[in-house]
């Protein structure tokens, strides 16, 4: 799948069959989040592979957002050093991900995972304290419900703008 398409026709998927994603397309999904660019190309992320039932049930049921995760058939959970703007390196792996999956059929949506709910999944996934847990994205083969959905989104005259805010960019 060419990128433009790939990104264009990327949905956020909540709904997944059980099939389980095959271990080559995840290693191929984990290799396009190591090669994310990152602020002065520390690249301070770890990711934690989950496709036990069990621990994606428990992290379903702690997440408030992200109940979803229980009928997942795999998880990618992004840990951070602790320093700078990890949130800003994570989501740049995660989207490399996500792209990588998308090509081969796999959708995927991101669990807002804050306060207390970080802490015990945190605790669950065995994350070291000098370590942030930034999320945990859902994977796998969207249901038929899922698949047959659009997305939509704002005209670019909306949200482009020329050298100033306000002054609309004419794109060609």
């Amino acid at each position: 799948m060419e990128v433009y398409e790939c990104i264009r026709s990327k949905l956020t998927v909540r709904e997944f069959k059980s099939d389980s994603v095959p271990d080559g397309l995840i290693a191929q999904m984990l290799r396009g989040g190591r090669w994310a660019a990152s602020a002065r190309n520390r690249q301070p992320w770890n990711f934690i592979v989950i496709k036990d039932r069990e621990t994606l049930g428990e992290i379903g049921r702690i997440a408030s957002s992200g109940a979803f995760i229980g009928d997942a058939p795999l998880c990618i959970a992004v840990v951070m050093e602790k320093q700078g703007r990890p949130e800003l390196d994570a989501g740049r792996a995660l989207q490399q991900m996500e792209l990588v999956a998308w090509s081969q059929g796999v959708g995927g949506c991101v669990a807002g995972i804050r306060g207390e709910e970080n802490d015990k999944v945190k605790e669950l996934l065995k994350v070291p304290e000098d370590k942030e847990l930034i999320t945990v994205m859902a994977f796998g083969y969207p249901t038929d419900a899922a698949s047959g959905r659009s997305k939509q989104r704002k005209p670019l005259s909306e949200i482009a703008h020329a050298e100033r805010f306000g002054q609309g960019y004419l794109a060609g």
